[in-house]
């Protein structure tokens, strides 16, 4: 619901999650209470979110919030953007440099662990 890749959130997570292992997360039931916490802060969303989650009620709250009366994106085209589409461009550029930048740094420290490992066998 909050567009975020599961590579990006594996990266915020940590050296150890992956885009696999955050695929086998959101299909859990139940998610143990210190991981749900970290979670939480890396999406900056309250645990309570979470755990009192509803999905037809987020369904009822967007398709209440948005309708075709009020020119709503999501329902009919808007010819008049608010905001400028390079911009867009620029800003989804910007990220996926930053996320590359990320990847980069991983495969350095992944280089220099296994440097280590190589030099300890």
């Amino acid at each position: 619901m909050l567009g975020i890749k599961q590579e990006a959130l594996a990266l915020d997570l940590g050296d150890d999650w992956n885009q696999k292992k955050v695929s086998l997360l959101e299909q859990k039931e139940i998610i143990e209470d210190p991981l749900l916490k970290r979670i939480s802060e890396v999406l900056k969303i309250p645990v309570e979110a979470f755990q009192n989650f509803d999905e037809e009620q987020a369904v009822n709250i967007i398709s209440n919030t948005f309708t075709a009366s009020d020119n709503a994106i999501g329902f009919m085209y808007n010819h008049y953007p608010t905001f400028n589409p390079i911009d867009k461009i620029v800003e989804l550029y910007d990220e996926k440099v930053a996320l590359y930048e990320r990847m980069l740094k991983e495969k350095d420290e992944m280089m220099v662990r296994l440097e280590r490992l190589i030099e300890k066998g």
